[in-house]
């Protein structure tokens, strides 16, 4: 069975729905046919704020790694590069004349 999708603003309706109607999340899970475990996530997940909850696809810890990834293709790519040169100019100057 495929997961189903909601979108951020279908989210951010069934969270002011709750907030508003005063009745439980299981109670407004069940009217708009979303699991209750499942409502219940999203309203805690939005308790900072509104507005920046559901932004994206990814969690702060997966922009992180991302960045972090990137940090370090960029830092092995210099390093790769300084020692090539490294050796490059120890070869030539001992192979020079003196």
């Amino acid at each position: 069975m495929k997961r189903k999708k909601y979108s951020p603003e279908f989210k951010r309706e069934a969270i002011e729905l709750v907030r508003r109607s005063g009745a439980s999340c299981r109670q407004v899970a069940l009217e708009i046919g979303v699991a209750p475990n499942l409502l219940t996530r999203w309203v805690r997940e939005a308790q900072p704020n509104t507005e920046k909850a559901f932004s994206g696809t990814g969690s702060p810890r997966d922009e992180e790694l991302t960045r972090l990834k990137r940090e370090l293709a960029r830092v092995t790519k210099e390093r790769d590069f300084l020692r090539d040169a490294a050796a490059y100019f120890a070869k030539e100057s001992s192979s020079g004349t003196r």
